[in-house]
């Protein structure tokens, strides 16, 4: 059927601020909902309260409100706009909320506003555990054994119906498993239940039997009107149930199925959605299996589009979000064509001949004393995904796409060093969900563990340990090679398992650039395949990528001149939304010069890897020797690095050494302002202040250091972002206790020691410059004094407490720095005033958080601009 002409325009509520379990992957679908109701001529009215989305930018919606996601806030926009429809099922569970309380409020009614993609009877069922649970019992489906309360007397009844410990805790109508756990014991389960209680705004928990062990499995799925439903994608997670799947390692499609328990698996997923009430749109349904009798149970399912659906979206290229969107105003999936092949239409459920693994990114450095055990609430702030042929391939990209040291599972690099640690700390470490389980594999089998023994300790299913343990045998095998001496056939059997020339380096022996020569002498080439949704069926026409080792390249050939833009990678504190929005906005404004953007970024999440924001996209790791493949396959004519946040900074120098020409601010001056002497002389030729600061190269330095500059101090390593390992410190028995955790945050980098000045009042600016003219785009005033991170201060703009006599004398430092730095883009500086003196804290040659905000309170795309003038 066409879409629907009674509606006019159409409300959509977005996700808000970041919180762990809902982050940029709702800018990701709210965005390409956005966009495909305004295709279809609808008007879009937005409200969002996260100004660092791209959905929030104008060109997205016909009216944006950036206002606080409230019922109240709501209500009086609604009289303002007068919508005739609301789309509920795109913000993340924010909006489900707000939809479900503006509808039991009357206030939907009132003003004969429609709920369309999903009814609130729907939302209701796949939302309410007590009702989801009847649901599944009424079509014939298991789930666990399970009970609903709304008291912790009620709960205490609950645990001695299902029998015994332990027992799993999930709030209803909330976010990541928030106030959620695994209680092993009354004490806990008390604890836990009141927690949940109150965290769900319904104060109602779901005390159900514990199916740690059980494999874990999702089901992307779609509905439109008639009653056609597809598959988009299975999900398994490598770890099993017990770990709440934002936090475990995923792979798609499902590995460990049989077909026979596949179109099982199916059957039930299309039986959830009919009897759920999802009329259109997406779902995310959850099962769990009993390895040991094949029982099957639904979990739960999201009625709305989730992080798994973006997830999904990226690995088979089928964007969920946006046939949700057109499902949900009329359409069916056989009208909807599908992009990618221009040939095929929305009810061709997708087919991949490749395997996706997506490893979540925790940030448990940044909370020392924070419990690391991972459980069935969400802990994780971030996610990489890799694509291969093998799970193997895939397995080995995804974990050098973290960014946090590992080359792959072993060669060198953090955890694939040679001291292994102890067979007790190994089962210890094995047995307890955490973020570095799957390191820990790797020690157990150097160990003279087998994975019969793993399995018996951490219940991953055989499948994956074999595949593990014969990633392992091939590094035994490399181990005992040399480079010069080594055959075509191991070298691209070591590639095909997902082996970097890194990894290769340490093993074989020898540098980057001595494998990279080696490879392509004995012919051991990358090359880059589609992600196309058919299994190379039918033609693609969109330039989405992935590397792999084999004859055939599938590089579609452009004589366009291409420039590169390096991502930010997997989200983590101090890097995340806002240099994703800084990105695509340099895409948009190169696009629009005529030049060919090729973009290059490993988080599923972002706006900037839909394969329609660039020309072409590689879904690859940010390593050096990922990037330099790309850049010289493609030949492009200049990569961007200063959008994607500290990650391609990290690159800048080791690239442009190996021929690329980095466009925009030089490495040399992006060295300059990260180097503490050759700043403090750019300061002192400038005749700027700034505090007194040494560099320190070992702890004794640093305490002597210390003294120099007077307590209380800054320390804080070199080459880090978001204030990793920043600590002020009053004395010196303090700086004794922290100085060592700030020089193992970055191995082998200085550490710097600053006076911290006290009471002073901190001001961010940041500006663009052409290398002649710098032109300031805002300055912001932090509310809280020097001390708390800009990252978690609460800013103002224009400055309120300062008079413009110094805010003239901070234009003129600001220009003074641009000019000195030759700054072609953007730069942010952040400077301290104390007893009315200006000192310059530190400058940053790049994007900064901030550049959104700024952007938004202005009405200026900064970043866009910023790409124009490079």
């Amino acid at each position: 059927m066409p879409k629907r002409t009674d509606i006019h325009s159409i409300l959509v509520i977005g996700a808000g601020p970041i919180v762990i379990g809902q982050a940029c992957e709702f800018d990701y679908s709210g965005t390409q909902a956005c966009k495909a109701l305004k295709e279809e001529g609808y008007r879009v009215i937005l409200v969002n309260s996260n100004p660092a989305t791209i959905m929030t930018d104008p060109e997205f919606a016909d009216v944006t409100y950036i206002e606080p996601l409230s019922v109240e806030i709501l209500e009086r926009i609604i009289e303002a706009e007068k919508p005739d429809a609301l789309l509920p099922t795109l913000g993340g569970q924010t909006a489900l909320n707000l939809s479900v309380a503006l509808a039991e409020a009357g206030i939907l009614e009132k003003h004969g506003v429609e709920m369309i993609g999903a009814r609130l009877d729907a939302i209701k069922k796949g939302e309410d555990r007590e009702l989801f649970k009847e649901a599944m019992t009424r079509i014939g489906l298991d789930s666990a054994k399970s009970a609903t309360v709304k008291s912790l007397e009620a709960a205490q009844e609950a645990a001695e119906m299902i029998g015994s410990y332990p027992l799993i805790i999930r709030p209803s109508f909330t976010l990541g498993g928030a106030g959620g756990g695994i209680a092993y014991n009354r004490e806990e389960f008390e604890e836990i239940v009141l927690k949940g209680l109150d965290i769900s705004p319904v104060h109602e928990v779901l005390i159900e039997e514990c199916l740690i062990g059980w494999k874990e499995y999702e089901m992307e799925v779609m509905r439109d009107h008639k009653d056609q439903c597809v598959v988009i994608c299975s999900i398994e997670n490598f770890d099993p149930m017990g770990v709440h799947t934002g936090d475990s390692i995923t792979v798609a499609p499902a590995m460990t199925l049989t077909d026979k328990e596949y179109q099982a698996m199916r059957d039930a997923s299309f039986a959830v959605i009919r009897e759920v009430g999802v009329e259109t749109g997406g779902s995310n349904i959850q099962f769990a299996v009993d390895p040991k009798t094949g029982r099957m149970v639904v979990i739960e399912m999201n009625p709305r589009v989730s992080r798994s659906s973006a997830l999904a979206s990226k690995a088979t290229g089928f964007p969920i979000a946006k046939i949700a969107a057109k499902l949900a105003v009329g359409y069916t999936l056989d009208e909807i064509q599908n992009d990618i092949t221009r040939e095929t239409p929305a009810s061709f459920e997708p087919t991949i001949d490749y395997v996706v693994t997506k490893i979540p990114r925790f940030t448990f450095e940044k909370f020392p004393g924070a419990d690391s055990t991972l459980t069935s609430s969400m802990k994780s702030v971030g996610e990489a995904m890799a694509i291969g042929r093998t799970f193997k391939e895939s397995l080995q990209k995804a974990l050098r796409s973290l960014e946090i040291g590992a080359r792959g599972f072993g060669g060198g690099g953090k955890f694939g060093d040679i001291d292994i640690p102890d067979a007790d700390t190994i089962k210890s470490r094995l047995s307890r969900p955490n973020a570095e389980r799957i390191f820990y594999i790797r020690y157990a089998f150097k160990a003279g563990f087998t994975p019969e023994d793993v399995f018996d300790l951490t219940a991953i299913d055989p499948w994956f340990l074999r595949q593990l343990w014969e990633i392992h045998e091939m590094e035994e095998v490399l181990k005992g090679r040399s480079l010069d001496r080594i055959d075509a056939a191991t070298l691209r059997r070591a590639k095909e398992y997902g082996f970097s020339d890194a990894q290769l380096a340490e093993l074989l022996g020898g540098t980057l650039e001595q494998v990279r020569a080696r490879r392509r002498e004995i012919g051991v080439n990358t090359v880059y395949r589609l992600v196309d949704t058919c299994a190379a069926e039918f033609e693609a026409f969109t330039p989405y990528y992935y590397s792999s080792y084999g004859d055939e390249n599938e590089i579609i050939p452009s004589e366009r001149r291409k420039i590169m833009i390096l991502g930010g990678g997997p989200n983590r504190i101090g890097q995340g939304i806002e240099f994703d929005y800084c990105c695509v906005h340099a895409s948009f404004a190169l696009r629009e010069m005529g030049f060919e953007t090729v973009m290059v970024n490993s988080n599923p999440e972002t706006v900037s890897t839909d394969y329609d924001t660039s020309d072409r996209l590689y879904f690859e790791p940010l390593t050096l020797e990922d990037v330099l493949e790309i850049y010289e396959q493609e030949k492009c004519s200049g990569a961007i690095v200063q959008f994607g946040g500290q990650t391609p900074l990290n690159l800048a120098t080791a690239l442009k050494a190996h021929g690329v020409n980095i466009i925009g601010t030089s490495p040399e001056s992006i060295e300059t302002a990260e180097d503490r002497r050759l700043f403090a002389a750019i300061l002192h030729k400038l005749g700027l202040k700034q505090p007194a600061n040494r560099t320190a190269l070992n702890e004794a330095d640093a305490l002597k250091f210390a003294h120099e500059v007077g307590f209380p101090v800054l320390l804080r390593p070199s080459f880090v972002l978001g204030g990793r390992g920043m600590f002020i410190v009053y004395n010196e028995q303090d700086f004794k206790s922290v100085v060592r955790q700030a020089f193992d945050v970055v191995p082998d980098k200085p550490v710097l020691i600053d006076e911290f000045l006290e009471d002073a009042i901190e001001l961010d600016v940041d500006c663009i410059s052409d290398g002649k003219i710098t032109v300031v785009g805002g300055m912001l005033e932090h509310i809280e004094f020097a001390g708390v991170h800009s990252g978690d201060a609460g800013m103002v703009m224009p400055p309120h407490t300062l008079p413009p006599e110094m805010l003239e004398t901070v234009r003129r430092a600001t220009h003074a720095l641009a000019r000195e730095l030759n700054v072609v883009g953007l730069m942010n500086v952040q400077f301290a005033i104390k007893n009315n003196e200006l000192y310059v804290l530190e400058v940053n040659p790049r994007a900064s958080r901030t550049v959104p905000f700024v952007s938004k309170a202005i009405g200026v795309p900064l970043a866009k601009l910023a790409a124009k003038v490079m």
